[in-house]
């Protein structure tokens, strides 16, 4: 396991951009897939943008052109920049990883959870 923290969060108005990072303490994220989630009130936990050790990228249907999962040169955060954010975005936001993990859509996929960010969209 890996200990993560997310920054970024915060209250923006519908249209806008924010961008979330997720650091590992004391490592890199290389070899390691690594997920956005979030979690909105009443709703469940669920997958917003993975990046697999090797590269590959997914994003929910309802995120996509419109959020990018990337990271750094040196592999030390995850980014997961959202752009023309609409007030359903609102949810609290978990950075995930583990491992060498050749999936990564759902929760027990990954081992290491960070605290979460809260995201507030405006209309």
């Amino acid at each position: 396991q890996v200990q993560l923290v997310e920054s970024g969060g915060g209250l923006v108005q519908a249209g806008g951009s924010l961008r979330l990072s997720c650091a590992a303490s004391g490592r890199t994220f290389n070899s390691y897939t690594v997920g956005w989630f979030r979690h909105a009130p009443g709703s469940e936990r669920d997958v917003v943008a993975v990046r697999r050790y090797n590269g590959v990228t997914y994003y929910a249907d309802s995120v996509k052109c419109r959020f990018t999962i990337s990271t750094d040169n040196a592999r030390k955060k995850v980014y997961l920049q959202m752009n023309s954010l609409k007030p359903e975005a609102t949810a609290v936001y978990y950075c995930a990883a583990k491992y060498l993990s050749g999936r990564g859509y759902s929760s027990p996929d990954y081992d290491s959870w960070g605290q979460g960010t809260q995201v507030t969209v405006s209309s």
